[in-house]
């Protein structure tokens, strides 16, 4: 029985580009051709051909199917290596659905930071774009303490902050500062490292200090900054005073 490669193809539920690209790596040995120049795969031929399947299908590089095909030990420290793989793509995989089961049932939108899907509905565009810079620039265990502070803040006077005007007037922005800032200084109070956060930062301070500065000048208006840094500087005298 021999076959064309069209036919071989079908056989082996592949198409005749994939038989060509293993012709070309040396995977798949070139069978003889007919007097009319076509080539005639053999039995031979399809079962190596499924058999190089069946090793793409587990996950095995090209690259290294010539060599798992023929070496038992080489065969058994690739499959290792492809097992470890997909048990790590699993475990992400995993992750991911779990994060998208919360971005629903929260009803939160889809770029909502990792681990802040819970309160993703109640971020503004400009707290979530900070929070994205921040899960870069601090260590795990700082973003599981952020989290928490956004979790469970539901001071209304946020939302009041992110639709202040860029220009607001002197009293409004006086007001917000001064009602934002009782929360801001039970936060230094909860997690002191805020105060002075350079442990745990994954890069150097100054350069850190200089992002996170041009990222808050990108996503809040004047206003919004003005507010920002009076409730900071009196959130810190309330600590100090304590």
């Amino acid at each position: 029985m021999a076959w064309s490669t069209r036919e071989l193809a079908d056989l082996a539920g592949t198409t005749v580009n994939t038989v060509r690209h293993y012709h070309r790596l040396g995977l798949l040995a070139e069978p003889d051709r007919r007097y009319n120049g076509y080539k005639q795969y053999r039995t031979e031929h399809l079962v190596a051909l499924l058999r190089i399947r069946r090793l793409v299908d587990l996950g095995v590089p090209l690259a290294q199917v010539g060599d798992v095909g023929t070496d038992r030990l080489t065969a058994t420290e690739a499959l290792r290596e492809v097992d470890a793989e997909l048990e790590a793509k699993i475990e992400r995989l995993q992750e991911a659905r779990s994060a998208i089961a919360t971005i629903l049932r929260a009803e939160a939108p889809a770029d909502t930071p990792a681990g802040f899907e819970v309160a993703g509905s109640r971020l503004s565009s400009a707290d979530s774009s900070m929070i994205h810079l921040y899960s870069r620039l601090y260590d795990e265990e700082s973003l599981v303490d952020l989290r928490e502070i956004v979790t469970h803040d539901e001071d209304p006077v946020g939302a009041e902050i992110d639709r202040l005007p860029a220009d607001a007037d002197e009293q409004t922005r006086r007001e917000l500062a001064e009602r934002l800032a009782p929360s801001l200084a039970q936060n230094l109070r909860d997690y002191p490292w805020l105060r002075d956060p350079g442990d745990r930062l994954t890069r150097g301070e100054e350069a850190t200090r200089d992002t996170v500065v041009e990222a808050m000048h990108a996503v809040y208006n004047p206003a919004q900054l003005e507010v920002l840094a009076r409730a900071s500087i009196l959130a810190h005298a309330m600590v100090a005073d304590d």
